[in-house]
């Protein structure tokens, strides 16, 4: 019988660690979450996970690494759906704050992802949905669709924007309708970016 390549056995490894521990993470929160219980559900050891991962707080990142992939994706496909570049500007940026009703999201990206690793704006992924944000800026600008502003700044002041706004939507007693209300103010202050604002 042949052997798998040390690659393949290894990418394996971390993906049997990252889906044991997001399913832990997503149930019972970080702090909870004990590393016994979730390397042995993926059927390994303590020493597989400090190997691949550091520790619990690696693992963590790793598992914020993939939800954030697939926060990616489903951003990705809204903004494919629009009729304009604009609209799916701004489609993404809505589709983004409506995703901190996952209940998933809400507990690993922005509960213990803060607590655990520190201000979200610092995070690598984070850093990568500005330079997103700024290149699409940019080319409205560019087509005349936007009024002239610096994209970089922009696209700083709306990541922050959307991110709080998810984190209230998080803590909030009525989620349904913090949302509602997130969705509705992000898209009157984009509107405002428009070179001919949209008629009230």
């Amino acid at each position: 019988m042949a052997h798998k390549p040390r690659a393949e056995m290894i990418a394996e490894t971390r993906a049997k660690l990252v889906t044991a521990a997001r399913k832990a993470f997503g149930t019972v929160g970080y702090a909870e979450a004990s590393m016994d219980d979730f390397t042995a559900a993926a059927g390994l050891t303590r020493g597989a996970l400090y190997h691949h991962f550091g520790d619990k707080k690696g693992l963590l990142k790793a598992v914020i690494a993939e939800i954030d992939g697939e926060m990616w994706a489903r951003m990705s496909a809204a903004t494919r759906k629009a009729p304009s570049r604009w609209q799916g500007f701004v489609d993404e940026c809505v589709t983004y704050v409506e995703m901190a009703l996952d209940p998933e999201i809400q507990r690993i990206i922005l509960r213990d992802g803060p607590a655990v690793l520190g201000d979200p704006s610092q995070w690598p992924t984070q850093n990568a949905c500005i330079r997103n944000m700024t290149a699409t800026l940019e080319k409205l600008v560019e087509e005349g669709t936007v009024r002239v502003l610096d994209p970089q700044a922009t696209a700083h002041l709306l990541n922050g924007t959307m991110l709080y706004a998810s984190l209230s939507i998080a803590n909030a007693e009525d989620q349904q309708r913090a949302s509602r209300e997130a969705v509705r103010a992000m898209t009157l202050l984009l509107d405002g970016l428009l070179a001919e604002p949209k008629a009230s």
